[in-house]
């Protein structure tokens, strides 16, 4: 792949220069939805098991956050890959991993991706191209940006998306990565999930800067902020920031502004933050509430929106009921994959 001659001034630098999203077509938006309520879905059952005890340890869900995951995978390739932090329920459903596999790893059975050993944080898919799921705050931006070298190195044109939060944007590591994506040109794509909270913690509390777009500005990466909450946007800024990797220009950074409904894990009670502050943005801003509100106006039925979500309840209830029934490892597997 060779490097390209562009500079970070072709690029778009900010939110305030980008133009209203591209509309969706009927067919978009009917994809997105379903994705979109796959994950929620998914991660209400998620947070029922976890309250009856059926889910142990950590357990971070992505209410609110689902038009991220769902419009990046809209604008990415076949080959690209992906890595996370430890919030990755739903990168995982939005790359096509089987919502069984995911639940069972959960609730620790057989059947999950890590065979019951990972649980929340750590599960793993080469044939979707998904990396993790990694419970180090930080960690996984090194990773991608690894992923990338050896695209790279390979010659080959995949794009790696390399996912953290606002929290994991002050990590060293982050910028370290930073400097060697820009200095060999590497395809990856840094995607800072902000929420607004690194646990309990607002971002004008724990970060001098928050535009978190300008975080490369010293590596001479470019970054934009986009609104995370239409899936729209994302996948427009996704296409061309994946367009500029692919290119040979070297790393992109994508702010997406978002929110989680829920607390930073399910032993969070999320008291740093007003009910009505949660409220107005369900109402104002909810990421399947705006495709669902575009294809009412496009006259699509009640009835057809109603039919998505029994189909996608079916298959979250499905995945719930294996991931209980399904037997836990067997003692002997204690040692098994693991290196000695």
């Amino acid at each position: 792949m060779a490097a390209s001659k562009k500079s970070v001034a072709q690029a778009a630098d900010n939110s305030s220069k980008n133009p209203s999203p591209p509309a969706f077509t009927r067919e978009q938006d009917l994809h997105a939805l379903r994705d979109m309520l796959l994950i929620r879905r998914f991660e209400e059952k998620a947070g029922q098991l976890y309250g009856m005890g059926a889910i142990g340890g950590f357990c971070h869900l992505y209410i609110g956050q689902e038009a991220i995951v769902v419009g990046m995978q809209m604008a990415i390739g076949e080959g690209d890959q992906v890595i996370t932090g430890y919030r990755d329920h739903g990168h995982m459903l939005a790359c096509g991993m089987d919502a069984r596999g995911v639940m069972a790893e959960l609730t620790g059975r057989r059947g999950g991706y890590s065979k019951g050993k990972g649980g929340s944080m750590h599960m793993f898919s080469k044939e979707k191209n998904f990396y993790g799921g990694h419970g180090i705050v930080g960690a996984q931006v090194s990773l991608g940006t690894g992923l990338a070298f050896a695209n790279r190195y390979r010659g080959n044109d995949r794009v790696s998306l390399a996912y953290f939060g606002d929290g994991a944007a002050n990590q060293g590591q982050v910028y370290e990565s930073f400097n060697m994506a820009e200095l060999w040109k590497l395809p990856v794509v840094y995607i800072i999930e902000n929420n607004r909270y690194a646990m309990g913690t607002s971002v004008t509390r724990s970060s001098a800067q928050t535009d978190f777009s300008r975080r490369g500005a010293s590596f001479n990466i470019p970054g934009e902020q986009i609104d995370g909450m239409d899936v729209r946007a994302v996948k427009a800024a996704g296409d061309k920031a994946v367009k500029w990797c692919r290119d040979g220009n070297g790393p992109y950074i994508l702010e997406m502004q978002t929110y989680r409904y829920r607390g930073h894990s399910m032993s969070d009670p999320a008291k740093y933050r007003t009910r009505e502050e949660v409220d107005r943005v369900r109402h104002d801003q909810d990421p399947i509430e705006q495709v669902r509100n575009r294809l009412l106006a496009a006259k699509v039925s009640e009835d057809d929106l109603k039919k998505i979500d029994a189909e996608v309840r079916e298959i979250v209830n499905a995945a719930a009921d294996f991931a209980q029934n399904d037997p836990e490892p067997d003692v002997s597997e204690l040692y098994t994959d693991v290196y000695r």
